[in-house]
């Protein structure tokens, strides 16, 4: 197991972020939706990390030539999905197995999903269940609840359907089945959710409409090809707009990211906490693009979060080291979905503050945290790259011992490259 030494630095933090890792949940939608068309996709700064490799080889071992010339992925879709010969291994990837899962159930074929051992362990009733109901032929362990899962493609049913949680991936499968069903279909959730599938979809020429509910109209011919550069992640760079935030006198720009909505409401968490941040978009074609500016503005206090959760469950591990910081008590509810991410990241981000000698609290849908000073500690990531980064910004305020670090190379391989213009990392 690869371990990681962080050593607290006292010094600002000032750096422009121009190689923060691309944005990983449309680099896999690009992967995916390009064997929508019938032309060749090309998609400029690709994410080429463990995840999003993993999707690139499944697209390829469904038929498409993919070939990668520097910073460019060009793939040419075949004229019929293939049924592969093999397993398509997800990797780390809950977004790549639940949106396949959508996706593949209406093709002519059989189909096997699988994973690390921590993907195997995730659930996924949550988008085999509502894909069954509309005539999909899924099964897996627990009866199709853990991976492998396996899929008899079919043509599907339309559907009506009103979903209980706010999940972008059991949303996205849905909209990906909905494409081959044989009528409109509509979709609603709770809440909005990330919505880089819709977005990028109409971009292709599907009839989407987003309103309250979400209208699909199923697809009759190929769509448009991707033509498509990729931003920075917003959840990437996240971890460095947490480190400007906390350390005095410290400026980071986070630049050629989404301004999505849906992407940066952590952001908007940390501004409330009383860090300065600006937006400045730059363009909007398939997403709001430009830069964020995120600087100290004094000792962050303390905030209670508990609404619009999905459009920052990513976020709430390294938020979590902000406010472990803050003046004040803060308090994170309605969050029970970080309980199957990667890890159970309540109990993940509770054990590792306890560690660090700060005073916190888990609940079911989430955890109380009293702002204090953190102390030095040995974090273990339980495999999960955002515990893992996150525990390693809190390396500048106190000297941190990060344990299976591995996980990192899944979302953002040059993460610890970059931290180490800011502090000493001995790996």
């Amino acid at each position: 197991m690869k371990i990681m030494k962080v050593f607290s630095a006292n010094k600002p933090v000032n750096m422009v972020c121009d190689k923060i890792a691309s944005d990983k949940s449309i680099s896999h939608r690009c992967a995916m939706f390009s064997l929508l068309s019938d032309q060749p996709s090309k998609i400029c700064n690709f994410l080429k990390a463990e995840d999003t490799l993993n999707t690139l080889k499944i697209v390829e071992k469904l038929g498409a030539d993919v070939s990668i010339d520097g910073n460019i992925v060009n793939i040419v879709p075949p004229k019929k999905v293939h049924e592969p010969d093999d397993v398509l291994d997800c990797g780390n990837s809950g977004t790549a197995i639940r949106l396949f899962c959508g996706f593949l159930s209406s093709l002519d074929g059989h189909f096997v999903l699988t994973g690390d051992k921590y993907l195997r362990r995730r659930p996924m009733r949550r988008v085999t269940d509502p894909l069954r109901k509309i005539g999909a032929k899924i099964d897996g362990r627990e009866d199709g609840n853990l991976a492998p899962i396996s899929i008899r493609g079919k043509e599907l049913k339309s559907f009506h359907f009103e979903s209980k949680i706010a999940s972008a991936q059991v949303k996205s499968a849905m909209i990906l089945a909905a494409l081959r069903a044989d009528a409109p279909s509509t979709y609603k959730e709770p809440e909005l959710t990330r919505d880089h599938t819709e977005r990028m979809l109409r971009g292709m020429g599907a009839k989407i409409e987003s309103s309250e509910v979400i209208k699909i109209e199923p697809i009759t011919k190929p769509l448009n090809p991707l033509d498509i550069t990729v931003p920075a992640d917003p959840s990437s760079g996240f971890f460095f707009a947490v480190a400007a935030a906390i350390v005095p006198d410290s400026k980071v720009v986070i630049k050629n990211t989404t301004l999505n909505p849906t992407r940066i409401e952590a952001y908007n968490v940390l501004k409330r906490m009383g860090a300065k941040v600006e937006l400045i978009e730059k363009d909007n074609r398939y997403e709001p693009i430009g830069d964020i500016v995120v600087s100290y503005n004094g000792k962050l206090k303390g905030v209670e979060v508990s609404q619009k959760i999905s459009w920052l469950i990513d976020e709430l591990p390294a938020l979590a080291i902000a406010m472990a910081v803050a003046d004040g008590k803060s308090i994170v509810k309605n969050a029970r979905e970080l309980r199957v991410k990667e890890s159970d990241r309540i109990s993940c981000v509770i054990e590792g503050l306890k560690r660090c000698k700060i005073v916190c609290s888990e609940m079911e849908d989430g955890y109380t945290i009293e702002g204090g000073n953190l102390h030095s500690a040995t974090i273990n990531s339980y495999g999960d790259h955002r515990i893992a980064m996150s525990f390693a910004i809190g390396g500048l305020l106190a000297d941190m011992v990060i344990e299976d670090i591995d996980c990192i190379a899944t979302s953002f391989p040059n993460f610890i490259e970059l931290l180490k213009e800011l502090t000493e990392v001995n790996c």
